[in-house]
């Protein structure tokens, strides 16, 4: 029985020790020996049979409030992609259709905010991590005042990535690309 039928008994119940309190008495019927013990043991069992459901309830009630009491649970996140050109995320049962302009700027969004966040990523590649790389990619190149470069490279997923290099490291780059 759950909690809802619980309370319609105890109300039942309720209603009718009400009527039985609240009822006249009977007009001119004597009543036997046998009958008043009848009625006796019936209020007794009717008397246990609603602390029963009190207790029951008042159990329910104890555990709800003690669940509604308890940590809540963090949403969870679920990603979706229910076509080619679009991605759903929902969160807390909230459905969200992302459309590949979306998606770009989730991104970009999401990496500014990594690249401040630790731990930083793991500096080996790691193993059975999933890429798509993207071949001979659009790339922009600029000198900097202090001698650096920035090289800009466009990722068919990541969008525009820059990255800055030392000349040093220009060199390091230069060799390990010639490198045979």
């Amino acid at each position: 029985m759950n909690l809802h039928e619980q309370l319609g008994a105890l109300e039942v119940g309720v209603d009718q020790l009400i009527q039985a309190v609240v009822a006249p008495p009977a007009e001119n019927i004597p009543e036997t020996r046998n009958e008043n013990a009848a009625h006796e043991v019936a209020e007794q069992a009717a008397s246990v049979a609603d602390e029963a459901q009190a207790e029951a309830v008042d159990a329910e009630v104890d555990v709800a409030v003690n669940e509604a009491a308890a940590e809540p649970v963090p949403p969870t996140l679920e990603i979706n992609r229910p076509a080619q050109n679009e991605i759903t995320m929902t969160i807390g049962g909230q459905t969200v259709a992302l459309r590949a302009e979306q998606i770009g700027q989730l991104i970009e969004e999401l990496s500014n905010a990594r690249a401040s966040m630790t731990p930083e990523p793991p500096p080996g590649i790691p193993p059975g991590w999933r890429f798509v790389s993207t071949k001979n990619p659009v790339m922009a190149v600029q000198k900097q005042s202090n001698g650096d470069r920035l090289l800009v490279m466009r990722h068919t997923g990541h969008g525009w990535v820059p990255f800055t290099f030392s000349p040093d490291m220009v060199i390091q780059l230069y060799m390990l690309l010639t490198k045979g």
